[in-house]
């Protein structure tokens, strides 16, 4: 057990609890000793307990999250890495559009349509194209990268942006 002396602030270790005035040796000053007050091992048990149980609360949370984020997001993530603009042996510009479709489950997935979309500045839709990627299946965690030939961007075209098939949202009057 630690003591200190109220006077100096010299401190001691003791191996037993004092009971009676004790003096300091360095000021000469006397004070008593308190016995220390000893934890309730309820207490320690309910509070060690309910730390658990938060520990165990925030995990659930986390992998539920995790899970959502994964299932809203679907197992296969198609992003545009590169838009080239080439010109063939007769004089026409070709817009190259390349990018990665990737597993990001556990499972084996089909790989379904792709979709260019062209965007203006606002982020309204200007035109569609749609295709096939030469990989029908996917391997679990495995990534397969894409080409496609655009004739031509739309006036006013300012991002491209690549959507599976299979996970578009229908448009119409009937949402």
């Amino acid at each position: 057990m630690k003591i200190k002396c109220d006077f100096c602030k010299t401190e001691y270790n003791t191996d037993s609890v004092l009971s009676s005035a004790v003096q300091c040796a360095i000021c000469g000053h006397k004070w008593s000793v308190d016995a220390p007050s000893r934890k309730n091992t309820w207490l320690v048990f309910i509070a060690s307990l309910c730390a658990l149980l938060s520990a165990i609360i925030f995990t659930i949370a986390v992998i539920t999250q995790h899970q959502a984020r994964t299932a809203s997001r679907g197992p296969l993530i198609a992003s545009v890495e590169s838009v080239e603009n080439t010109t063939d042996s007769d004089g026409h510009t070709h817009v190259i559009v390349g990018g990665t479709i990737t597993n990001v489950s556990d499972q084996i997935y089909g790989v379904p349509d792709l979709i260019i979309v062209s965007l203006d500045g606002d982020g309204r839709v200007l035109s569609q194209q749609k295709f096939m990627p030469s990989a029908t299946l996917l391997d679990a965690g495995a990534s397969v990268n894409f080409s496609h030939v655009l004739s031509a961007l739309p006036p006013g075209a300012q991002k491209i942006s690549v959507q599976l098939a299979d996970l578009q949202v229908p448009t119409g009057e009937n949402e």
